[in-house]
């Protein structure tokens, strides 16, 4: 079975939702630099994006390759999965680490939507990929912990009712290991009040990016995820099912660019033949073919190995970058067969274009998923 056969109804689910938001919606949504609301909601209450919380809990209980199969499809209808896609997994850090007390009292209500978890406060401006050295702390003050700090390229804040935080709890000198002294928190973003300061970034995608200003704001003790100065590794094992979920929006994108370079390849007559006639146009859009295809199959094997709980570090890492090169070679494709047009928001490709390219460098940069694939897998000395 191919893997677009894969999860054959849960497909035509999802279209037939996206096909009611077509795109001129999306297209006034990144125009005006808006948050596509009716959209979100509607895929909250059809419960899609509570696919990854357990049915006890409230939510859909699908697995992970049924959930990278929502993102990729939204993707490939045209839509931009990234605006809603963290309330799927940032959930993992506490589904997996936190009480049962705390999930009982929030994973029914994220599932619904009651509760927005969509932001993420893990990078920094110094710290960059070197999460170790992050700045943020969270001092332990009686029955509350006390943070100081900032975050950058924090998105959908604006949209959140909550916020998964990474701090440091215990100063960096003064850990043994450097991985060690780093906590997890959820904060509730309607109580920070001005101990929280939001700038939003005016960036080249539509995601609401900001950056994020801790003074003194007051976390209570009990939303501490796990054990204190361990958040590190909670973090590093929900990374997996980012990497997954992102790889299926990039198989999203190359498909949307592929689809629309070939229909636009026969339609388009120029000297008395359709452009797509001439292997010039052909070549990069079934070179770009090839690359999706191959590249979703790795999507697919890091999903198995997550949804059997095996390791699947190598697979979701290698998923990331082949789907994000996969969609940029289909991106170019697309760009080059539409020429000029390519360029006029009236089609698509420029914004989509803009969308895709955001996976190369974001969860992680390619590089360092080829950091990670030299050292771990490879075994070749350390590079950074």
């Amino acid at each position: 079975m191919s893997s677009k056969e894969q999860c054959l109804e849960l497909r035509a689910e999802i279209r037939k939702l996206c096909g009611k938001y077509g795109d001129e919606y999306w297209r006034k949504l990144d125009r005006e630099h808006t948050y596509p609301e009716q959209f979100v909601q509607e895929l909250t209450d059809a419960g899609w994006l509570g696919a990854l919380i357990p049915e006890q809990y409230g939510g859909s209980g699908l697995s992970m390759k049924e959930a990278s199969v929502i993102l990729e499809e939204i993707n490939r209808s045209g839509g931009n999965s990234a605006a809603c896609h963290a309330q799927m997994y940032i959930m993992g850090s506490l589904l997996r680490h936190g009480s049962e007390e705390q999930k009982r009292q929030y994973l029914p209500k994220i599932a619904t939507g009651e509760v927005r978890l969509q932001a993420f406060g893990v990078t920094e401006p110094d710290a960059g990929s070197d999460t170790t050295h992050i700045r943020t702390f969270a001092k332990k003050d009686g029955d509350f912990y006390i943070v100081n700090g900032g975050k950058i390229f924090t998105s959908r804040v604006q949209h959140s009712d909550m916020m998964l935080l990474l701090a440091r709890t215990t100063p960096y000198e003064q850990c043994e290991k450097k991985t060690m002294g780093i906590s997890v928190f959820l904060v509730d973003l309607r109580t920070a009040g001005d101990s929280l300061e939001v700038r939003p970034i005016d960036t080249m995608v539509n995601h609401e990016t900001n950056q994020l200003f801790f003074r003194d704001m007051k976390v209570p003790k009990e939303n501490l995820i796990g054990e204190e100065g361990r958040g590190f590794y909670y973090i590093l094992d929900g990374m997996n099912a980012e990497r997954i979920l992102v790889s299926s929006e990039s198989i999203g994108d190359a498909r949307w660019f592929i689809e629309r370079s070939v229909r636009y390849g026969k339609e388009r007559v120029i000297f008395g033949r359709p452009i797509a006639q001439n292997q010039g146009i052909q070549f990069p859009i079934a070179q770009a073919y090839a690359q999706t295809e191959a590249a979703d199959l790795m999507r697919f094997r890091a999903a198995e190995l997550f949804d059997a709980g095996e390791p699947c570090g190598p697979e979701a890492n290698m998923a990331k970058l082949l789907c994000a090169q996969a969609a940029w070679a289909a991106g170019n494709a697309a760009l080059d067969t539409h020429g000029g047009y390519g360029f006029a928001a009236e089609y698509d490709v420029e914004r989509k274009f803009r969308e895709c390219r955001l996976f190369s460098i974001a969860p992680v940069s390619n590089n360092m998923v080829l950091n990670y694939v030299a050292e771990h897998v490879l075994g070749m000395p350390r590079s950074y």
